[in-house]
C-alpha cells in the first residue's frame, strides 16, 4: 500500500494533467455545438467499425456450420435429382416393380454431418478420420458421402470419432452401375493418381459410352443407389479378356475433403441379419 501511494506521489503531476485533460475535453465538446458534433460522428465511425469487424468475426466462425449444411442439403439435391430422372423414366418407360421399390428406399436414409478430421491420398491405405462417432448415431459398415459423391464407408467407430475406408483404399470394393445402363461391377483402386478409379467387372456385351456417369447400385446395404461416383474415361479389356474394365474419374475431390456426411440406414440392421442368416442356412445345408 505505501508503495502505490509513493507511486502516486512521484507521478501527481502526470496524473494531475490527464485529469485537466478530461475535463476541458468534456467542457469542450459538451459546450460547444461545433465540436460536439464532431466527436459524435468520430465515435460513430470508431463503433460502427468494431461493430463491423464483431460482425465479419462471427460470420467467420459460422462457416463451418454453413459448410455442414450445405453439404449435407448437395447431397439430398443429388439423391432428389436422381428421384426426378427415375420418375420421368417410370412415365416414358416400362418399369417393373422392383426398380419402383428401389426408388422409395431413398427416402429411409438418416445424414449425419460430419468434418474430416485427419486424410491421406497417397497411400494404398489409405483411411479418413471424421469426428462424428457412435454417441452421434455413426456405426461401422455405413456409407459415407460428400455433395460431390462417395467417400467410402466406416470401419471403425469410437465414442466421438470414427475410421473410414475411402474409395481410395487398395481394399475397397464398392458395387457401382452405369447411370441410366443398368450393367454393374467394383470400383477399385490400385494406387497412384487419387482422382481416378477403376470399375471392373462390366459385362462384354454392356452398351455405354466414355462419359456416362457411373453410381452406387445400391444392391449392398451400405449406399443407396444413385450417389455419384465419376464418369467414364477410358474403356480396357480386362485381363482374362472376359469383361471390361472401366477407368472412372472420380467425382469426389479427396485431396480437398472436409465435410461429409454418414448415410444411416435405419432398415439396415434388419437386412444384414437377413443376409446373415441365409449364409449360416447355406452353410448347413452343405
Amino acid at each position: 500500500m505505501q508503495n502505490l501511494w509513493q507511486f502516486f506521489i512521484r507521478h501527481f503531476s502526470w496524473f494531475l494533467f490527464l485529469f485537466l485533460e478530461v475535463i476541458s475535453g468534456v467542457l469542450l465538446f459538451r459546450y460547444n455545438s461545433y465540436q460536439g458534433s464532431v466527436w459524435i460522428s468520430s465515435a460513430n465511425g470508431v463503433a460502427g467499425g468494431v461493430y463491423k469487424w464483431q460482425a465479419n468475426i462471427e460470420q467467420y466462425f459460422s462457416l463451418a456450420k454453413a459448410n455442414e449444411e450445405l453439404t449435407k442439403r448437395n447431397l439430398e439435391m443429388e439423391q432428389q435429382l436422381v428421384n426426378l430422372q427415375r420418375l420421368y423414366s417410370e412415365k416414358t418407360k416400362d418399369t417393373t416393380a422392383l426398380e419402383r421399390a428401389e426408388l422409395q428406399k431413398l427416402s429411409q436414409f438418416e445424414l449425419i454431418p460430419a468434418k474430416v478430421v485427419s486424410n491421406s491420398v497417397s497411400r494404398p491405405d489409405n483411411l479418413i478420420t471424421i469426428d462424428k462417432g457412435l454417441a452421434d448415431g455413426v456405426k461401422p459398415d455405413m456409407g459415407v458421402a460428400c455433395g460431390n459423391g462417395i467417400v467410402g464407408v466406416v470401419y471403425l467407430a469410437s465414442t466421438h470419432y470414427a475410421v473410414v475406408i475411402p474409395a481410395l483404399n487398395a481394399s475397397s470394393r464398392i458395387s457401382c452401375v452405369i447411370r441410366n445402363r443398368g450393367y454393374f461391377g467394383y470400383l477399385t483402386w490400385y494406387g497412384g493418381d487419387p482422382s481416378v478409379a477403376y470399375v471392373e467387372d462390366i459385362p462384354r456385351h454392356a452398351k455405354f459410352y466414355r462419359g456416362d456417369w457411373v453410381e452406387t447400385s445400391g444392391y449392398s446395404s451400405i449406399f443407396p443407389r444413385g450417389v455419384s461416383v465419376g464418369k467414364i474415361e477410358t474403356v480396357y479389356n480386362s485381363r482374362d479378356g472376359l469383361s471390361y474394365r472401366l477407368k472412372i474419374r472420380l467425382s469426389t475431390d479427396f485431396g480437398c475433403l472436409r465435410d461429409v456426411c454418414v448415410i444411416n440406414d435405419s432398415k439396415v440392421a434388419e437386412r444384414l441379419r437377413l443376409q446373415q442368416a441365409a449364409t449360416d442356412s447355406l452353410l448347413r445345408t452343405h
